[in-house]
């Protein structure tokens, strides 16, 4: 059994060209001068487009850069704080003894809060978070030694709640700004790579065809040309053939003069 498959093309498809890199690429684009000046705006507008995008994505970069310098040295002196800070409540606690339950009694609300916020880095919104806190000095517990331990070792976790808020706040702020410089890095490679390649593949098609319609114009201007010349030969030897065969000389003689009297044929209806 033989079995055949018949394919029809699109409209407005012509034959394959060579592309910079892109394969065959179809030219559905009327060849006109119309076209041609949109296709014009359209490259000028991707590349300004192109030159935008890439100036945000360097931007975008260069800030991750610092971000990451930051949050390295944020995770370096983490141990650090969190070491002095749990060494002061060992302290605390041998000074002043279980101060667990005094603190947990003495607390009505929290004292130390955590705001979100965003700001704007190249036109991308990275989230922020900030500690804030709602007292102070906090709550006084114990008393002589015990209560300047309990006050150091509130300080040393206050500042290592600050320290761990503010990483917080620079890994997603990095994980965001990753994600929004993948996305511009492939709204850059697009337009870099397909779209303005395609735009100029376009363009240069539709000069072509502008050129090849003036050369046929031409080519049909010449041809008309020559066909007058040809006939207006032709009436010239027909003419001085008739001449040489004994008929008026000159071609105004050959044509009756209108003014002239002339008693015309009656014409009957």
């Amino acid at each position: 059994m033989i079995v055949f498959f018949f394919f029809q093309a699109e409209d407005g498809i012509r034959d394959a060209q060579e592309s910079r890199g892109l394969g065959d690429v179809y030219k559905r684009q009327a060849p006109n001068r119309m076209v041609l000046q949109m296709l014009k705006a359209k490259r000028l507008g991707a590349k300004k487009g192109h030159g935008l995008l890439k100036k945000k994505a360097d931007a975008l970069k260069l800030r991750l850069r610092k971000m990451m310098s930051i949050i390295i040295e944020h995770k370096e002196a983490m141990a650090g704080v969190m070491s002095d800070a749990f060494f002061s409540l060992t302290e605390a606690r041998y000074v002043a003894g279980n101060i667990l339950p005094v603190v947990e009694e003495g607390v009505k609300k929290a004292t130390l809060v955590v705001v979100g916020g965003a700001e704007n880095v190249a036109g991308v919104m990275i989230p922020t978070f900030e500690q804030v806190s709602t007292q102070r000095e906090g709550v006084a517990i114990g008393i002589a030694a015990g209560g300047a331990r309990i006050k150091q070792c509130r300080e040393k976790f206050v500042a290592a709640t600050e320290l761990i808020t503010s990483l917080a706040s620079l890994q997603t702020a990095f994980v965001k700004l990753d994600e929004a410089i993948k996305v511009t890095s492939r709204r850059v490679n697009a337009l870099e790579y397909v779209v303005i390649p395609r735009i100029e593949d376009t363009i240069a098609f539709v000069l072509g065809e502008l050129d090849e319609l003036e050369r046929e114009e031409f080519f049909r201007l010449k041809m008309v040309q020559n066909k007058k010349a040809q006939r207006i030969e032709l009436e010239d030897q027909l003419l001085q053939e008739w001449m040489a065969a004994g008929g008026s000389s000159g071609r105004a003689a050959a044509t009756q003069n209108m003014i002239d009297d002339v008693v015309d044929a009656d014409i009957i209806f």
